[in-house]
């Protein structure tokens, strides 16, 4: 298997992601589960990547899809990538076990089917948040909890956001 076959392997769906999950689960395998739009690699998204992967066994991310980057309001210009580049960027790095896209406004659906142990996102985002809501409530938090998973953040990189990035000139 050449080394780009090998990053392509790890692009999976939903159903994919699920079987794999269950077999990790199996194999008393930690699953930690992130997702988000990922438009701009950069060394904020790599930190927290890492340290993401560093909290279980196997690191799933879930990228929203074009049309979900362009429904959150984060500018006309937004995706800077399209997402066949964005998910072959992620897979690409070492500590990202799986990659899959989502189509809905909120990652839900790839939660659901993955059951991760741990879901984690961003200092952005608060785990003490229970208004389904608010901004900073993480999504699929009462579903990890009502199957004994949890909900962490960690803190992002200062100086580093894709928006920031592509604010300077």
């Amino acid at each position: 298997m050449s080394r780009f076959d090998f990053i392509q392997s790890k692009l999976v769906d939903s159903h994919q992601a699920a079987r794999l999950a269950e077999m990790y689960r199996l194999n008393k395998q930690k699953i930690v589960f992130t997702n988000g739009c990922f438009d701009l690699l950069h060394l904020g998204h790599v930190t927290y990547l890492a340290k993401a992967a560093g909290l279980g066994n196997k690191l799933f991310v879930a990228l929203n899809d074009d049309d979900s980057v362009r429904s959150l309001g984060k500018g006309s210009n937004r995706p800077v990538n399209p997402e066949i580049a964005r998910l072959l960027v992620l897979a690409s790095l070492g500590f990202v076990d799986h990659v899959l896209l989502f189509h809905e406004s909120t990652p839900i659906v790839p939660i659901l089917a993955i059951q991760p142990h741990m879901i984690v996102k961003g200092g952005d985002y608060d785990p003490e948040i229970t208004d389904t809501n608010h901004p900073r409530y993480i999504v699929g938090k009462g579903e990890a909890e009502s199957w004994g998973g949890q909900v962490t953040t960690l803190p992002l990189v200062e100086g580093y956001s894709t928006t920031l990035l592509l604010s300077k000139k």
